[in-house]
């Protein structure tokens, strides 16, 4: 089936790229509610690494809390990028379900000890775990980081979807934040109306304060 260009609802296959670091709450949100997507839309996501510790090298402003989440949050997207480069594409998206589920969904927060467990469970080698440490596919990394960050600019964070366009250019964006991860129709609807503000030429931002953080009670 052909790409779908985006815009609204279609019966034709659309790629949605998702660029996504493990350390982000309201990316594995979103990269539920994608996975909802996929149910009820003609849609395949194709994950991609980027990593807010590059996003926010060189920084003095942050807070020492945040910087020290940062330096934290190597680890977990390295080991990511090397499963990617080492085994393939397809490990990219049930890893980031193993990990994520543990850091976020079962509050054990961003350690080597929950990534080694997502190892583990999606049958990967446990010397994977020895690259969180290592600089050795740094450079894909900030490649596949570039890639995404360079669809939407610097301002912005993780998420980032990238779809295709009616004139052939990839429609990208941040987000969308949301809380629960909408599920069923709600997240088809959400889906269909992100791509139809998104694609509308010009538009940059809709937004309002949040109000809650994150809720992981729909999520297995």
């Amino acid at each position: 089936m052909s790409e779908q260009v985006a815009g609204g609802p279609s019966s034709e296959s659309v790629t949605a790229d998702f660029w996504f670091d493990p350390l982000c709450p309201w990316a594995w949100m979103t990269s539920r509610w994608m996975l909802e997507v996929e149910k009820v839309r003609p849609v395949k996501v194709r994950w991609h690494v980027m990593s807010l510790s590059v996003l926010n090298e060189g920084r003095d402003d942050l807070p020492e809390q945040y910087k020290e989440l940062l330096e934290k949050g190597w680890g977990p997207v390295r080991v990511v990028t090397a499963a990617q480069q080492l085994h393939g594409d397809d490990v990219v998206g049930p890893l980031y379900t193993a990990i994520g589920t543990r850091f976020h969904n079962r509050g054990e927060g961003a350690t080597l000890e929950a990534v080694a467990a997502a190892l583990e469970e999606v049958g990967l080698p446990a010397s994977l775990l020895d690259y969180a440490d290592k600089d050795t596919y740094d450079k894909e990394l900030r490649a596949s980081h570039k890639e995404g960050i360079d669809k939407v600019g610097q301002d912005v964070g993780t998420p980032v979807i990238a779809v295709p366009g009616a004139d052939g250019e990839q429609i990208a964006f941040f987000g969308p934040v949301v809380t629960p991860a909408p599920q069923g129709e709600a997240a088809a609807r959400l889906w269909d109306g992100t791509l139809l503000v998104a694609s509308t030429p010009g538009f940059y931002e809709i937004k309002r304060t949040r109000e809650k953080g994150p809720d992981f009670s729909n999520l297995a």
